[in-house]
């Protein structure tokens, strides 16, 4: 037996070198281990890993024979983690010593020049490829993340970027990885050519693209860059275009995308093929229906007879899959099926049905959610676990999430479950908006100048789903102090309770001088019952203390008050009749309906939303009823515009010989109601001092046709609008009568900002008459339609 010398060494091997040394290892007797028991193993070099790490990895343990096997396979499994770049195994008196040279971890990842994305944004994107803080350093991923920064660019359209790295090393063998960028400029597309194309013109097919050349918007929309997805994007559209219009087979043949050599410019060419129109000759249906055939045919909206239309096609895919699904079928399969005849320019479709297998959800599944409770969510479900998968109900829940306006975007998924082939799980996630408001508003007006409105509300207290507010009014006519409270779950089957607490002060304006205050006190309960997944009816009671204080210039209506309610009532005595103080105690009861079918609370597109009150006061000083009705309504025209229609009507009257509360007036003008008049002074003045005194009948008529913002996209929380309103106010005694109502037309702008719904408009009053008091400009923050 040859003697074993006290010390052997395998020569020192390089990862790229592995192969060659294992092959030198089994090969010569020079370099062949002579096996030895292994009485210790020591690691020697490391400084981050842990020396449990490589005992790990190495197929030896204490007590057993190492050899030329083993030695081969522990080099192996050592480069294999990728965490050292020289590996020695060495022998001293049977302990098997391990020299390790660990490759440098990244310290640090940093970025300069780089203004077009966000650094966070590139930080995690680099991070998945491999290169980011406590990562191994490995140069081909730093080359690979270059590459991918520099595709990242190119896909915005800078195409003149220039990217260099920087690796510098520091101490405990770690390095800071530095990617400095040159973005250069933004090539802008200087013309995009259309071949190819005779029935669609040119402008037409621009109309439909998201890329164009530079134009007013272009510096904010960005439209101008060219970006690949922008462009995968637009040929859709082109050939969504010619199928809406019949032309079954057209197609987008080509694209060629030069760019001039400076790399500034831009020339896009799109060819395309029109080929012929086409019309629908017949429609069948076919596979597994269970007896449902012809209410499945109800809901294809292709005819025979009609133009080709490949929207009509997808929305009657749709239908089906979505009334399939409503029986829990998550997984139908419909497809359209065209047999072309091509002389006689006709097409006849067979849909075939495949429903598949008949699916329940496994798990209802919430995220995206960081301040809400998972309860205040799940509660608006109407889908529920181990039940059968019912798509109008995945809906109606998604829907009713949205309603709940404490979120900015719900989606909701329905992946198949992992493993199964008949379940599904309901994925819903939410991105939440800031619920905590604080809210303002304001106008102009030659008689205030600026009046500002505010309140602090938190519409999602502590993610309870509960609301509370404060709300101020500083106007100098008119100031509000309210606090209130809303639990939309007072109970466990949904019943809500709100209650309120006010203090409201009510002056004229000083440009008339009829002067008197009117101070209100009160409160009010309310609960809310649903009655249906839309419908709420609401039963509720209050106590209200109302004092008015005149003078002799004092309107005539608000002095018969004060005579009627505690002040001198002797009409003979002009001078002093209805002058002091009148105080009056109401205790009205109401009884509210609402339903809402928005598809959003804060940005919705179609759906309906309706609200009916009446109050009643046969216990208070003054006997009256009041009565509300307001009906909103939303259809989508387009994919990108939305018609919206607001009416409201609005009637009060004294119960018996009792006349109708001043102080319960209704009042028009103003935001919310007939913009381009000042708020609240249309309808019947004083005769002496011309103050606006509002009326015990209201009319009420809005009318928007709203648009993405441009450079938006379709971006709901950002639209602009036009609108015409028209409205007014009446008195108790008086009919309703057209020719009396106030009529406005303008644009405006809604913006669902951080701090609360903003809404600016511009109107033109229509047919103003004289005394009537203007403001063309109006905004306010915190308010709905």
């Amino acid at each position: 037996m040859n003697s074993q010398p006290d010390r052997f060494a395998l020569p020192f091997i390089r990862r790229s070198l592995i192969g060659a040394a294992v092959l030198a290892l089994c090969a010569g007797p020079a370099l062949a281990v002579n096996p030895f028991v292994v009485k210790d193993i020591r690691v020697e070099g490391i400084q981050r890993t842990e020396a449990g790490t490589v005992f790990t990895y190495l197929p030896v343990r204490v007590g057993e024979t190492f050899d030329d096997e083993k030695s081969i396979a522990a080099i192996k499994a050592l480069y294999a983690t990728g965490f050292f770049k020289d590996i020695r195994l060495e022998e001293e008196n049977g302990v098997l010593i391990v020299l390790v040279e660990e490759r440098p971890a990244i310290n640090n990842v940093d970025f300069t020049g780089a203004k077009e994305f966000e650094k966070d944004m590139l930080v995690k994107a680099l991070g998945e490829i491999g290169v980011g803080e406590a990562k191994i350093y490995d140069k081909s991923a730093v080359d690979r993340a270059e590459q991918e920064l520099k595709r990242q660019y190119l896909s915005h359209g800078m195409y003149g970027v220039k990217i260099t790295t920087t690796v510098t090393p520091i101490e405990r063998n770690r390095v800071n990885v530095m990617f400095n960028v040159d973005e250069g400029e933004v090539a802008r597309i200087k013309q995009i050519n259309i071949v190819g194309n005779k029935v669609v013109s040119d402008k037409q097919i621009r109309e439909i693209l998201q890329l164009s050349t530079s134009g007013w918007f272009t510096w904010y929309s960005k439209a101008d860059q060219y970006s690949k997805t922008k462009l995968t994007g637009d040929l859709e559209a082109i050939k969504s275009y010619y199928l809406d219009r019949g032309y079954l087979e057209a197609n987008v043949e080509s694209t060629q995308v030069a760019i001039t050599p400076d790399k500034k410019d831009i020339y896009l060419t799109i060819n395309i093929t029109e080929g012929e129109k086409y019309t629908v000759s017949s429609i069948k249906m076919d596979g597994e229906m269970f007896g449902r055939e012809e209410e499945l045919r109800q809901l294809i909206l292709l005819q025979p007879g009609e133009t080709y239309s490949g929207a009509k096609q997808e929305a009657s895919i749709k239908l089906i899959s979505a009334r399939l699904g409503n029986f829990g079928y998550a997984f139908a399969n419909v497809n359209a099926d065209p047999q072309l005849d091509r002389e006689k320019r006709q097409v006849a479709f067979t849909f075939v049905v495949d429903p598949g297998k008949r699916a329940y959800v496994r798990h209802m599944n919430i995220a995206g959610n960081t301040v809400t409770r998972d309860e205040v969510i799940r509660r608006e479900f109407r889908q529920f676990e181990s039940s059968w998968y019912d798509a109008s109900k995945v809906k109606l829940s998604r829907d009713r999430v949205d309603r709940l306006s404490y979120f900015k975007d719900v989606k909701v998924e329905t992946p198949e479950s992992p493993g199964t082939t008949d379940q599904v799980d309901v994925n819903l996630t939410v991105e939440e908006r800031p619920t905590g408001n604080f809210m303002i508003g304001g106008s102009f007006s030659q008689a205030e100048k600026f009046t500002f409105t505010a309140s602090i509300q938190q519409a999602n207290f502590a993610g309870s789903g509960n609301t509370v507010g404060l709300d101020l009014n500083t106007s100098k006519y008119s100031r509000t102090i309210a606090f209130s409270q809303t639990n939309p779950y007072f109970t466990d089957d949904g019943i809500s309770r709100a209650f309120q607490l006010y203090y409201r002060t009510t002056r004229p304006p000083l440009s008339n001088i009829g002067s008197y205050t009117v101070r209100q006190t009160g409160g009010n309960l309310t609960f809310g019952v649903p009655f249906s997944e839309t419908d709420t009816v609401y039963f509720g009671a209050g106590l209200e203390r109302t004092t008015l204080t005149t003078d002799t210039t004092s309107p005539a209506l608000y002095r018969q008050f004060v005579a009627q309610n505690g002040g001198p009532n002797d009409p003979s005595d002009d001078l002093n009749y209805g002058v002091g103080t009148g105080k009056s105690v109401s205790i009205p009861l109401t009884v509210a309906w609402g339903r809402d079918s928005r598809d959003s609370a804060l940005t919705p597109s179609q759906g309906r939303y309706q609200r009916a009150n009446l109050e009643v006061d046969v216990f208070g000083d003054a006997k009256y009823f009041r009565a509300v009705y307001e009906h909103q309504w939303y259809r989508p025209l387009t994919s990108w515009m939305t018609l919206a229609v607001r009416g409201e009507f609005d009637y009060g009257k004294g119960i018996g010989k009792d006349a109708y509360p001043v102080f319960k007036n209704f009042y028009a003008g103003g935001i919310g109601s007939v913009r381009g008049y000042e708020s609240s002074t249309l309808g019947v003045v004083d005769p002496v001092y011309g103050d606006a005194i509002g009326g015990s009948k209201r009319v009420i008529g809005n009318l928007e046709l709203q648009f993405p913002f441009p450079g938006s996209s379709k971006d709901r929380s950002l639209r602009w609008f036009t609108f015409a309103d028209g409205g007014q106010v009446f008195q108790e005694d008086n009919p309703i009568r057209l020719k009396e109502f106030r009529y406005s037309a303008g644009i405006g702008l809604s913006w669902i900002s951080p701090v609360g719904p903003l809404r600016l408009s511009f109107a033109k009053p229509l047919n103003a008459k004289p005394g009537d008091q203007l403001e063309r400009f109006q905004f306010q923050m915190g308010t709905g339609f």
